[in-house]
């Protein structure tokens, strides 16, 4: 179901986009918006218009973008005379935005991680929910961090061989009796290439937390991944639910630094919307409709699922 606001309430989504996007936004007195869909959503956007869109209508512009370089190659466009089609190639390995700078992650990783992720995380912002650098070296600290979390993280670390590597968990980490997640889980490591382990089917070991270690990946040598109390010491072997390489150079390592981030929506620049946490996002942008009669894009949401 989708959701639409007026343009009295844009007014702040609009602000947010100049400070997010100044590339497209600010390019030219009448900042150039589009509309980030996938090609079935548009008979979603349809329900929600007094006026459908359709191919022939000149007052209506959809444009699907491969990438944020992308979209400033569109906007670019406004001095060619070549016509831009209506509809772009769907692309979904558009990078994580962070919200705030990684001592882990650049902006190649995340290009590499960007086909991997789930759709239902693509297109938002990223949260630093834990760092040893900020929040000290404790996996309680972790888990009370996530404590009011309903929606997945990206788990990354490096050891003390700079290797970096991690896993994304459909869950937030939590202590639980039992083992918790689903398929989106994998593993991947940098070093010496980018690789990613995905489920492989076989069990169903994805996350167990405890109060003394936090381990994902079960069966096997061992786990593929395993982490102490303190944070501090790891260990990484083969296992059948992912049927990965040791990500780390050795299978026991030191750990040096340590991040665990999730996808979120800047509430503070979205007043107007309904809030669940203040970690979960709830609804996810389809994208800005901009109608060229009207100098104030329309946003569209629609309700994401809560269940995982």
């Amino acid at each position: 179901m989708g959701v639409a606001y007026s343009v009295g309430e844009v007014d702040h989504l609009y602000t947010f986009f100049v400070e997010w996007s100044p590339d497209i936004y600010m390019k030219d007195q009448h900042p150039k918006q589009y509309l980030v869909v996938k090609k079935n959503k548009v008979a979603v956007i349809n329900k929600l218009l007094s006026r459908p869109v359709h191919a022939t209508n000149k007052k209506w512009e959809i444009i699907r973008v491969k990438d944020s370089k992308r979209r400033s190659s569109l906007c670019s466009s406004d001095s060619s005379e070549v016509e831009e089609p209506e509809y772009q190639e769907e692309v979904d390995d558009v990078p994580p935005l962070l919200s705030e700078n990684s001592h882990l992650l650049n902006d190649h990783n995340l290009e590499e991680l960007a086909a991997n992720l789930p759709a239902r995380t693509r297109g938002n912002s990223w949260k630093l929910v834990y760092s040893t650098v900020v929040h000290g070296s404790s996996l309680k600290t972790l888990y009370r961090n996530m404590a009011d979390m309903d929606n997945p993280v990206l788990l990354v670390i490096k050891d003390m061989n700079k290797k970096v590597f991690g896993a994304f968990s459909s869950d937030p980490f939590r202590v639980s009796k039992y083992c918790y997640g689903n398929g989106e889980t994998f593993l991947f490591r940098f070093n010496p290439k980018f690789q990613v382990y995905k489920w492989s089917g076989e069990n169903s070991y994805f996350v167990n937390g405890k109060l003394d270690s936090l381990q994902i990946g079960g069966g096997g040598d061992g786990f593929a991944l395993w982490l102490d109390a303190n944070l501090y010491r790891g260990a990484s072997f083969s296992c059948s639910t992912f049927n990965n390489d040791p990500l780390a150079t050795q299978e026991d390592f030191m750990v040096q630094d340590l991040e665990v981030w999730t996808p979120f929506l800047m509430w503070s620049s979205f007043p107007f919307l309904p809030k669940y946490s203040s970690h979960y996002m709830p609804y996810q942008c389809l994208g800005v409709i901009n109608r060229k009669s009207c100098s104030i894009p329309t946003v569209i949401y629609k309700r994401q699922s809560l269940s995982v």
